[in-house]
């Protein structure tokens, strides 16, 4: 389980809304409750606040995952990861990565610099500072989350289309592919919810089973909430499923 809250981080990038109106504001906050099998292995978060960078206010979002319960003892979590970008264009200035999975830890600070397209990233564990060149438009992989939620096509897509994004994480450019399968009425805790179905293509290996071992559903509303991830593993599976919610800027709708 040590990737399981990258995994819940990584995924919710991929919740979009037509570009009518702003899908979110300051004071969203999300919860996830992350399950394997019948366990509860833990909790992810997600929220919106205000910051100020350079004299200019921007969006400060702040994503943490911890192991609860057993699964504390046997692999504990406590990850952080923060973004702060522009209330307009989205573009992040800033990203913050701190996270021990098991004893495995980073502790990281990235600055961008998108008139130079570069990105200064900064190791306080290892005191070292490295420039990496960036591609046009890349966002960090919580910025992410929030950029394309305003995405202009994401309800012009056809089942087995795809978008793809640049995502910088882990000191490299990343192409994410998402593919659209359809709609879908899905049973939750806060009763039946609209969902679009996607399946973010992965690598396969050690943790997954094939390309297509992720599955995503996200409230068909202007919200684009992710409701239920689910990752297919080489042993067994793993789901998170909203938990929580406050703060949203548009009507959450449930069927009943």
């Amino acid at each position: 389980m040590k990737k399981l809250f990258l995994i819940i981080l990584a995924l919710t990038v991929l919740s979009f809304d037509a570009q009518k109106e702003d899908a979110f504001d300051t004071g969203e906050y999300f919860k996830f409750r992350i399950h394997y099998g019948i366990v509860n292995a833990g909790y992810a978060t997600l929220e919106v606040k205000d910051a100020t960078i350079n004299n200019k206010k921007v969006f400060h979002a702040v994503g943490k995952g911890y192991t609860t319960g057993m699964s504390k003892f046997f692999f504990k979590v406590e990850d952080l990861y923060e973004s702060y970008f522009d209330r307009q264009t989205g573009e992040p200035y800033r990203y913050v990565r701190k996270i021990d999975e098991g004893g495995y830890t980073k502790n990281q600070e990235g600055i961008f610099n998108h008139g130079e397209n570069r990105v200064l990233v900064k190791d306080y564990k290892r005191k070292t500072e490295k420039t990496i060149l960036l591609t046009d438009n890349v966002q960090d992989i919580v910025s992410s989350f929030y950029y394309l939620r305003n995405h202009p096509n994401i309800d012009k897509l056809k089942s087995g289309e795809s978008i793809t994004i640049d995502m910088f994480f882990d000191e490299e450019i990343t192409k994410f592919k998402l593919k659209y399968v359809g709609r879908q009425d899905i049973t939750t805790k806060f009763g039946t919810v609209s969902t679009m179905v996607f399946k973010p293509l992965v690598q396969t290996g050690r943790v997954f089973k094939e390309k297509e071992s992720l599955t995503l559903w996200i409230s068909d509303d202007n919200n684009k909430v992710p409701v239920r991830i689910k990752a297919d593993l080489a042993v067994g599976s793993l789901k998170a499923d909203l938990d929580e919610y406050k703060g949203l800027k548009n009507p959450f709708k449930v069927k009943k």
